[in-house]
Order: structure tokens, then sequence, then C-alpha cells
């Protein structure tokens, strides 16, 4: 029951890394994304697929993105 309650609070819940991405991409661009987030798979032949394996494989990349996700949504 407290992990449920902890979700509820959470405004990441039931959004996928690859969805987050998305949504960034679209917002800003890659060019942008790599200036806001200067991450090697951003700035240097960026896709969706060798950046969701990077930053899959990099906690403190991954909360950057997902910062800069509540930023851009006004939830953070």
């Amino acid at each position: 029951m407290i992990e449920n309650k902890a979700q509820n609070n959470n405004p990441l819940h039931g959004l996928t890394l690859e969805a987050i991405l998305e949504f960034l991409v679209a917002e800003y661009g890659w060019e942008e994304l790599g200036q806001l987030i200067n991450i090697r798979c951003f700035n240097y032949d960026p896709s969706i697929k060798s950046s969701l394996v990077f930053l899959r494989k990099t906690p403190w990349a991954r909360a950057k993105v997902e910062q800069l996700f509540l930023e851009s949504t006004n939830n953070g």
C-alpha cells in the first residue's frame, strides 16, 4: 500500500524512458537537447535507440533527462 501511494506522487510513473526521450526530441530537437544535456549520444550521430542504450546504463545521465522532462512539462 505504501508503494502505491508513493507512485501516485511520482509524475514519471507509467512513462517509459523511450516516451520521455521522444517527447524531448520533438520539443527541442537533437541539437538543442545536446546543448542542454551535454552527452555524446545526443551530439554525435544521435538516435533514439543508441540514446536509450546509454541512458539505461548511466544513472546520472538518465536523471538529467528525467529532470529536463519534468521541467519541460511543468512537473518539476
